[in-house]
């Protein structure tokens, strides 16, 4: 079986799209999110539009999760696919771009004009813990 760690390099280093969670006015509101992950996966990175909801919301409430998966939409997921979910307790908006940007760019190097819109954000969510679920196990991986 493969360990935690493991699956975590393997699903954040080859998928490109998280669905971001965040609460805004007592409501949930999700949204797909190209991201980008540091090397030693305590951090994510995303960009967004400064004029969103999603970006009011995290403004208002800085809680936020990003759910990962790497389905294939194949009878074969029931068994393979995983669904890690990034649980983070800060997200903030980086003045200093330069290599939270450069991480973004070389995971989306075709986002470079979005990245540069004066009007968009480049969003750092500080991952405090990962859970990892399968169709029949989950587990935790606390970053410390």
């Amino acid at each position: 079986m493969i360990q935690a760690e493991e699956l975590l390099e393997e699903v954040l280093h080859t998928q490109y799209f998280a669905v971001l969670n965040t609460l805004g006015e007592g409501l949930p509101y999700s949204n797909l999110v190209s991201f980008a992950v540091t090397e030693d996966l305590r951090s994510l990175v995303f960009v967004t539009n400064r004029n969103t909801r999603k970006y009011r919301n995290i403004q208002e409430n800085g809680s936020i999760s990003l759910l990962i998966d790497n389905r294939t939409n194949r009878p074969s997921d029931v068994s393979h696919a995983i669904a890690i979910t990034a649980i983070g307790t800060s997200c903030e908006e980086i003045a200093n771009k330069g290599r939270l940007q450069a991480i973004f760019l070389s995971r989306h190097p075709n986002l470079k004009q979005f990245v540069n819109a004066p009007d968009n954000a480049i969003m750092l969510v500080t991952v405090h813990e990962y859970i990892i679920a399968g169709f029949d196990k989950t587990q935790r991986v606390v970053m410390t």
